[in-house]
């Protein structure tokens, strides 16, 4: 049974398609500032279009041929350094303290996947929820906590006493807040 409940959870989860939306939300969002990057590469190509073919070739050549020769002289150098340390105890030491850090990074990478995979997902959701056109949950925590709720209304009708209630605070309280708004506030 635990099976089916899984595959129950599995299925019923909207995560997976909210992070769709949100992943397809993030692209149209990038997608419109392509034709701005298209503009400024149109503007910016004769520039270097022209500053290509006014460099000399020899220049470049010979740019590159001292570039090449420090490389090779650092790696002849890394290499020379790495030949005369090698100590098998050190070497099995090494490998174990890089296979330790390799699984610890691993699980330093699915962490942040997690977390942004949740970020993807929770802008889908809102993403949907304006489709949709709903109000967010933020704005109705504050309506809840603004205005508080209703008193239930009983199944059965309940006679009322002859006698008239005591006025409740309430409704004071929204009319002097309704009058405290309708007055002019002095910016001095």
């Amino acid at each position: 049974m635990a099976i089916a409940d899984d595959l129950k959870k599995t299925l019923t989860d909207p995560t997976p398609l909210y992070f769709a939306a949100g992943t397809a939300d993030l692209a149209v969002q990038q997608a419109k500032k392509v034709p701005g990057l298209i503009e400024q590469l149109r503007a910016e190509a004769p520039a270097r279009i022209e500053a290509v073919k006014n460099t000399d070739p020899k220049a470049v050549q010979e740019k590159a041929k001292g570039k090449a020769k420090e490389a090779q002289e650092a790696v002849t150098a890394t290499v020379a350094e790495v030949l005369g340390a090698i100590d098998a105890k050190k070497i099995g030491e090494t490998a174990q303290d890089l296979a330790l850090r390799g699984v610890g990074v691993a699980a330093e990478y699915a962490v942040k996947a997690k977390e942004a995979y949740d970020k993807v997902a929770e802008h889908g959701e809102q993403t949907v929820r304006a489709w949709r056109g709903e109000v967010s949950e933020e704005i109705v925590d504050i309506a809840v906590v603004v205005e508080p709720e209703a008193e239930p209304v009983a199944a059965e009708p309940v006679a009322e006493p002859a006698a008239e209630p005591a006025p409740k605070k309430a409704p004071a309280r929204k009319a002097a807040a309704k009058k405290a708004a309708a007055e002019p506030v002095d910016g001095s």
